[in-house]
Formats: structure tokens, C-alpha cells, sequence
């Protein structure tokens, strides 16, 4: 049965300091590379059978990505439909502000000049369904973000809106979807 893996990049500063990173780039801590080489490793250590690494362009990503394929020698390449979301006026302010918490919940919000949650998942999946019709049999994780996490679950999971806005996974924890 077809499958993709899904991860979330390593801790980043702004991680740290509670903010919201969105499409702002921020670059990885020092925990965040080592999460990044521990992933590699779990890799190896479960054979997970992994073909590619498709990686969002964004530092964070990037640098979680490669250290993975250093380690592992799968070959990765940028995804830019991978990019997290636009959170507009609220990138750099805390993630746990309740205004954004609230607006979290509206689908067609442009964040004052960010990109909607349905513009976001309209891109995910449909780079999820070119993974899924593609004809070379690969297995593929996608090192990506927060807020792609959130769209990918909802791909294969029926959410509510509250379960979508709260959903979320730790930095590079790897999470299995079947196709």
C-alpha cells in the first residue's frame, strides 16, 4: 500500500521564544540540528524504507532535511508547495495569542497579508495527490512544518474545526499516512 512519511523540522529559535514562524525564515538551534541527526538515525535504526526526502525551502526545513539525507544517504530535493504557511500580521508574535488562536479557526482569513488555510491546503493536497498518482512506486517524507502537518492529518483524517486549529507535532516527530 502506498505511504508517505511526514516530519517537522527541528527546534528553531523562535520555537524557543514562542513565536510563530510561518513563511519568516528562521534557522535551526543547535537541538534542532541534533533532533535533525537523531531523526537520521531512527531512520536507519527502524529500516525505514524511504526513497526521497521532499524538503520545504525554507532553512529550518532544508537544514533538517539534509542532515537527515547526510546520515541516511536518501536523496533530497526542495518542494516548495512544502512552504508553511503565510501567517500575515501574526509571524513573529506568540503562538498561543488568543486572537490568532481564534482566527486559526477561520478557513478563508488572510491574516491581513498572509495566505488563507484553504489557499494552504489546496496546494498541499495537491501535491499529496501527484504523490499518490504517481507511477514510480516511491516512498516519500516530506520534511515540512507545523501548519503542514496539520493540512496533511486532515488529508487522511476527518478533523473538526477545533481538532484541526489544536492539531499539531513535536519538532521532527515522524508520523506515517497511507494512501
Amino acid at each position: 500500500m502506498a505511504h508517505v512519511y511526514l516530519t517537522r523540522h527541528g527546534q528553531t529559535v523562535w520555537n524557543v521564544e514562542n513565536k510563530i514562524c510561518g513563511a519568516t525564515d528562521v534557522a535551526l538551534t543547535e537541538l534542532g540540528r541534533e533532533q535533525a541527526r537523531e531523526l537520521g538515525k531512527k531512520i536507519l535504526e527502524e529500516k525505514l524504507e524511504i526513497d526521497e526526502i521532499l524538503y520545504s525551502p525554507l532553512i529550518r526545513a532544508r537544514d533538517t532535511a539534509l542532515e537527515v539525507s547526510k546520515i541516511t544517504g536518501i536523496a533530497a530535493s526542495a518542494e516548495v508547495r512544502l512552504t508553511e504557511q503565510n501567517f500575515g500580521k501574526y509571524e513573529a508574535t506568540a503562538r498561543n495569542g488568543a486572537e490568532f488562536q481564534e482566527m486559526k479557526k477561520s478557513f478563508v482569513n488572510h491574516f491581513g497579508s498572509g495566505e488563507t488555510m484553504l489557499h494552504l491546503a489546496q496546494r498541499i493536497y495537491n501535491l499529496l495527490d501527484d504523490i499518490k498518482a504517481k507511477s514510480d512506486d516511491k516512498t516519500y517524507m516530506l520534511v515540512a512544518h507545523n501548519g503542514i502537518a496539520r493540512v496533511v492529518h486532515s488529508y487522511f483524517h476527518d478533523m473538526t474545526n477545533e481538532e484541526y486549529a489544536a492539531f499539531g507535532i513535536r519538532n521532527c516527530e515522524i508520523r506515517e499516512y497511507f494512501f
